[in-house]
């Protein structure tokens, strides 16, 4: 079975996200295969998991963008969707990112899961700098990897088992 991990990430920190579900994954004996969602095709994929880093509420374009062209596609396959951004040590907000639940349902997604993300201040351009000083966003790594990895875990499982149901 081999599983795509594509993702949108603009400074790379969700990227190492979605690295940490791929090498999970292959732990567990699954062909997993991790890459930018602009580069990524559903040729010889058997499920996907989809992340996208957040932005005042909303998914990266590109990962909308790939999920609404393939959405057809995505629906006869198991999907997972994830998305990273809360910095500060929140834990993550109750409310999903801007239409996630048609995002959720376009796919048939089997879950989402809303991951802390990371803010490096060295990163950002001038206008991002402002406007994260301005609403006083705390800058740091607020990733858990531990519980990243236990996620990816619960997919491998739920393979493992849908596969040897057939």
């Amino acid at each position: 079975m081999r599983i795509l991990v594509a993702v949108a990430t603009k400074h790379g920190a969700t990227y190492e996200i979605a690295e940490v579900i791929g090498d999970a994954l292959r732990l567990h004996g699954l062909d997993s295969v991790t890459m930018p969602v602009q580069d990524a095709t559903l040729d010889g994929v058997d499920a996907v998991v989809l992340g996208s880093a957040v932005y005042a509420g909303h998914w990266r374009t590109a990962a909308v963008e790939f999920l609404r062209h393939n959405e057809r596609r995505l629906r006869t396959m198991p999907v997972w969707l994830f998305s990273s951004g809360p910095v500060g040590g929140f834990p993550a907000p109750e409310e999903n990112p801007v239409g996630m639940a048609d995002l959720a349902a376009a796919t048939g997604a089997r879950g989402h899961r809303v991951f802390a993300g990371m803010l490096d201040r060295r990163q950002l351009s001038f206008t991002e700098r402002a406007v994260t000083t301005a609403l006083r966003v705390p800058a740091g790594d607020f990733r858990d990897f531990d519980e990243v990895r236990e996620w990816a875990d619960g997919i491998a499982e739920a393979l493992r088992t849908q596969s040897t149901s057939r």
